[in-house]
Formats: C-alpha cells, sequence, structure tokens
C-alpha cells in the first residue's frame, strides 16, 4: 500500500473529485441531495440536534422527514450522536474533505480493478482530464511526479543502508 503525505492526499482528493465528476460519480457517493444538505448545514454547525437544523428556516421539511435523515446518516456511520434530553445532538464522523477523499480513492480503486491488466483504465483518465481540463492533468502531472521523487529517494537511503 502506498502512502500518501496529507497535503498530497488532500491534492489528489481535490484533482480526483474534480476527475471523477466528469464520470457524474458525486464526490459524496450513495447520498441524496437532502442527505446532502443536512451534512453540510452539520459541518457548518459542528454539531446540532433536528431542531436547531430547522431554526434558520433554510431546510423546509417536516421535522420527522429531517429527524429520518439525520438516522439514515447516523446508520451509514457518517454522523455520531449523542442523546441530548429527549433528542439526539448530532456530530459529522468525518469532515467533507475525508469523505471527498474517500469517495476518489475508491473512485480510484473501481477504475484500477475493473479487470483489465493493461494501462488502459489509467489512458482512460488521461483522456477525460485532457477533454475535460488540461490544468487537471497538469495538476495529476505534478502529483506523479512528487510522488516518484518520494519513492525514488526512499528507495536511495535503502540502498544506503545495506
Amino acid at each position: 500500500m502506498v502512502f500518501f503525505p496529507a497535503d498530497d492526499l488532500v491534492s489528489l482528493a481535490i484533482v480526483m473529485t474534480k476527475v471523477f465528476s466528469i464520470f457524474g460519480s458525486s464526490s459524496r457517493p450513495h447520498l441524496g441531495p437532502f442527505e446532502q444538505q443536512v451534512l453540510q448545514k452539520l459541518w457548518s454547525h459542528g454539531s446540532a440536534t433536528v431542531r436547531e437544523l430547522l431554526a434558520d428556516g433554510k431546510i423546509r421539511q417536516a421535522y420527522t422527514t429531517v429527524m429520518t435523515t439525520v438516522d439514515r446518516l447516523y446508520k451509514k456511520g457518517l454522523l455520531d450522536r449523542v442523546a441530548e434530553g429527549r433528542a439526539f445532538r448530532y456530530t459529522p464522523r468525518h469532515t467533507a474533505e475525508e469523505l471527498q477523499r474517500v469517495a476518489a480513492l475508491e473512485g480510484i480503486r473501481q477504475l484500477l480493478g475493473s479487470g483489465d491488466t493493461s494501462s488502459l483504465p489509467l489512458s482512460y483518465l488521461v483522456e477525460a482530464l485532457s477533454a475535460h481540463d488540461a490544468q487537471l492533468l497538469d495538476e495529476l502531472q505534478l502529483l506523479v511526479e512528487r510522488k516518484r521523487r518520494e519513492l525514488q529517494s526512499r528507495e536511495t537511503k535503502g540502498r544506503e543502508r545495506r
């Protein structure tokens, strides 16, 4: 398994999120529009009860609809909750960036695990990038070159220790 420094992961996640939006994938797979809206609101608040989510009037759904939605997000492992009186206070388990990273990495795994052992999946990625936005292709190249230098440096240090 290859590990990237945190700043490289964020850069890669941003690039790959843009890449997979080309393919029609959401940056947060398996979430409906209202689930995404509720999650965004929780990220901006840090934590909230259903009543607090409804307080500013920007969410116009019924209390029970919001309650069901946050319960689904909790069951999907995206929220933590603690009892607060007769309600629950919900807190996002992951940041938006962490979820984007997971979604991007899963998309990459699916692309590379397509059963084709050739470099075709990678060529599809490069083709999609260049057709959509040449700057993304440049960003991907910079990330690859940085990782290659890092791996070569590790290899050189490993040989020197022998």
